[in-house]
C-alpha cells in the first residue's frame, strides 16, 4: 500500500518533533563537529547518524507510519549561514538513507512505515525580496533531488510562512522529481501565527487559494501554535480543499521553566484534539511537531489510528489570493450591460445626438 492509499483509507500518524527531541540528548559542540556548526541538527546525520537513527526508530517503537528526515533547514540557504550550502547533497542524501533504513526495519507486509523529506523555509522571505525566488528553488531542486535518491517516500513542504516560498518548493520538488524520472506525493504544511494569520499577514483561505493550483497531494497546517489555536482554521480546511488535510501541532505554547523551553500539552490532551480533528473534519494525517514526544505520539495512535476519518464534502471556492487575503471568482448577476444605448447603429437618438455633436445628449444616454 502506498502512502497516498493509506491516507484515503485511514489516518496516517506522522512523527514527533526533530529539533526539540534532539536537544534533549545533552549534545555538545563535539557532536556537531564544532562549535562553528553547533545547533546545526542537520550536520548530525554526518557526525552522529546513530543519534537520529535512534530517534526515528523511538517514534516507529510506539506505532508511528512516517517518520521525516532530519533536513528541515538542509538547503542553501540556512546552510549558507553555517558556511557548509556545498554539503547540500551529501546531508540529504544521508538523512533519507538512515530515515530509510530504520523504517524498513520496522515496516512489514501488513504495516508498512514511510519516509518524508522534510523540506523548511529558510530565513529568508521572497515576499520580501530577502531572496531571489529563482536562486530560492533552484536552492530547493538540489535538496529534494538527494532526498529522492536516498529513498524518501514523499516529500513534505512544512512550516510554510510565505506563499511564494511555498510555490519555489513545490517547483523546485516538482523540478527535482522530473529530474530524477520518479514522482512522490507531495504534501505542503502552512504555519498560522497566534494573529490567525501566516507571518506576512496572509489568512488561511488566502493560502489555499494559492496552493490548490499547485496541486499538493496533502495540504495542512503545522507548528506555531498548539492544536487548540488551529481549530478553525483546520475547519476551513476540511470545508474546502479539495485534497486531503493534515495536522501536525505543537504541544501547545512554549513558556521557559528553569531557564528552558517547556511545552505543556499532555500527551493526552494532544491525543484528545486529533481524535476531534479526525471525527468532526475528516483530518487524515496527525502528527507532532515542537515540543512532541514518542509519549504524545503514542497517546495519538492509541487514540486515533483505528479510526476512519469523518467523511468531507468540500466545496472548492475559485479565487484570486494576494498575500494577505483570497477574493473568489464568485458571478452576482448572469451578464450586465455596459453601454448598450451608446450605439449609433442600433439608437436613432444617439446616433441624430452624435451627427448634431450633441455630447451632452450623448453623455446623458450613456449614463
Amino acid at each position: 500500500m502506498g502512502y497516498l492509499d493509506a491516507v484515503r483509507e485511514r489516518v496516517v500518524v506522522f512523527d514527533g518533533a526533530t529539533g526539540t527531541n534532539l536537544q534533549l540528548r545533552g549534545l555538545t559542540a563535539d557532536d556537531f563537529g564544532g562549535p562553528a556548526l553547533e545547533g546545526c541538527n542537520e550536520v548530525l546525520v554526518a557526525t552522529r547518524p546513530e543519534v537520529v537513527a535512534e530517534l526515528h526508530a523511538s517514534f516507529l517503537e510506539v506505532g508511528c507510519d512516517v517518520v521525516e528526515t532530519d533536513t528541515f533547514g538542509a538547503f542553501a540557504v540556512p546552510l549558507g549561514e553555517y558556511g557548509i550550502a556545498e554539503r547540500t547533497e551529501e546531508l540529504n542524501l544521508a538523512a533519507a538513507r538512515i530515515a530509510r533504513s530504520v523504517a524498513d526495519d520496522f515496516a512489514t507486509p501488513d504495516r508498512p512505515r514511510w519516509v518524508a523529506g522534510s523540506v523548511g523555509p529558510g530565513t529568508k522571505f521572497p515576499s520580501l525580496g530577502n531572496i531571489r525566488f529563482a536562486e530560492l528553488r533552484d536552492a530547493y531542486q538540489v535538496q529534494a533531488g538527494a532526498l529522492l535518491a536516498g529513498g524518501v517516500d514523499l516529500l513534505l513542504i512544512e512550516t510554510v510562512f510565505d506563499l511564494l516560498q511555498a510555490k519555489a518548493a513545490v517547483i523546485g520538488c516538482r523540478r527535482a522529481m522530473a529530474s530524477a524520472g520518479r514522482a512522490v506525493p507531495l504534501q505542503v504544511q502552512v504555519t498560522i501565527e497566534l494573529t490567525g494569520r501566516m507571518l506576512p499577514g496572509t489568512e488561511i483561505g488566502a493560502a489555499l487559494a494559492a496552493l490548490d493550483p499547485l496541486r499538493p497531494d496533502v495540504v495542512g497546517l503545522n507548528c506555531a501554535t498548539g492544536p487548540a489555536e488551529m481549530h478553525e482554521h483546520l475547519r476551513h480546511l476540511a470545508a474546502h480543499a479539495r485534497m486531503p488535510v493534515s495536522c501536525v501541532p505543537n504541544a501547545g505554547l512554549p513558556s521557559v521553566v528553569d531557564g528552558a523551553m517547556h511545552y505543556d500539552l499532555t500527551p493526552e490532551q494532544l491525543a484528545e484534539h486529533h481524535h476531534r480533528f479526525v471525527t468532526e473534519f475528516g483530518v487524515s494525517v496527525v502528527g507532532g511537531c515542537c515540543g512532541t514526544t514518542p509519549a504524545h505520539l503514542r497517546a495519538v495512535v492509541e487514540r486515533c489510528a483505528d479510526l476512519v476519518p469523518a467523511p468531507r464534502s468540500p466545496v472548492h471556492e475559485p479565487a484570486a489570493a494576494s498575500i494577505y487575503t483570497a477574493v473568489p471568482f464568485r458571478q452576482e448577476t448572469s451578464f450586465l450591460v455596459v453601454g448598450e444605448r451608446t450605439n449609433a447603429n442600433g439608437s436613432r437618438r444617439f446616433r441624430e445626438a452624435m451627427l448634431a455633436d450633441d455630447w451632452e445628449t450623448c453623455v446623458a444616454m450613456a449614463k
